[in-house]
């Protein structure tokens, strides 16, 4: 992996990480996930959106569809949302540059590829991104959030949430703008970047996981994000869509994955 903060690189070892970093790791991912979710949601409603119809939209891309009208509540498309940013943002976590390039560093030199990575997770955890991608706009973190923004952010729904496509345009140009909405996609999107170089700082990297439609709900695997009275789930229920991915980790920890649960006969 190329070193993005080459003149913040220390010369002492570095700690080697630990599972439950990891885990604390994606407690600040599910947090970045939910505000961005949440500000998108607030947007939409702000134009006047569909809901309902954005969410059928946003789910024609998927083959076979996973959320439909029948399965998602009146109250519940920030799920379906929240699962749409991060089937986007997750893809590519299990390479080591999110397939950004055809690098086999972590295969040709695994021990030192494991310790660069911990060492960028050190650097780059206090640095507020804005800051970070205004010197070095272009770094690998910097065309990581290029990319992603571009993915999750198509051309028509921008056009629709701001009246025109200048943060696209800025993207597109190389740079990142100062806005409140692309700074809270940075949120997320560094926290996911943290998260994937702590994975590939530890031996073995996590593997994640997620929730299929139609699946049987495992409490050990999974999590829940509709509640229930009295907080037990009704027999015969099943997951209606993944929310967000679960990680095993090698230690035998296990981060559940988030996922949107339906009766039944409703998939």
């Amino acid at each position: 992996m190329s070193q993005i903060f080459a003149f913040l690189l220390v010369v002492s070892p570095s700690p080697a990480p630990t599972p439950e970093v990891f885990e604390s790791c994606i407690s600040s991912v599910k947090e970045s996930s939910k505000s961005f979710t949440l500000l998108l949601l607030s947007l939409m409603k702000s134009a006047h959106w569909d809901i309902a119809a954005t969410v059928r939209s946003i789910e024609a891309s998927t083959t076979p569809a996973i959320i439909t009208d029948s399965i998602v509540g009146p109250n519940h498309a920030k799920y379906a949302l929240e699962s749409y940013v991060n089937r986007k943002i997750f893809q590519g976590f299990d390479h080591e540059t999110f397939y950004m390039d055809g690098s086999l560093s972590s295969l040709l030199n695994p021990d030192q590829f494991r310790s660069d990575c911990y060492t960028q997770y050190r650097d780059m955890k206090s640095m507020d991104p804005i800051e970070l991608l205004g010197i070095l706009p272009t770094c690998q973190f910097g065309t990581f959030c290029s990319k992603k923004y571009l993915s999750i952010v198509h051309p028509k729904m921008e056009e629709s949430l701001f009246g025109d496509l200048e943060q696209r345009r800025q993207v597109l140009a190389g740079n990142h703008p100062r806005t409140r909405f692309y700074g809270e996609f940075l949120s997320l999107a560094k926290a996911v970047w943290m998260l994937h170089l702590l994975a590939f700082s530890l031996d073995p990297p996590p593997t994640h996981f997620e929730g299929s439609r139609g699946a049987e709900f495992h409490a050990r695997y999974m999590e829940s994000v509709v509640r229930f009275p009295g907080g037990r789930m009704a027999a015969g229920h099943v997951v209606g869509f993944p929310v967000s991915p679960g990680f095993k980790v090698g230690n035998g920890l296990v981060v559940k994955a988030r996922v949107y649960v339906v009766p039944r006969g409703e998939v």
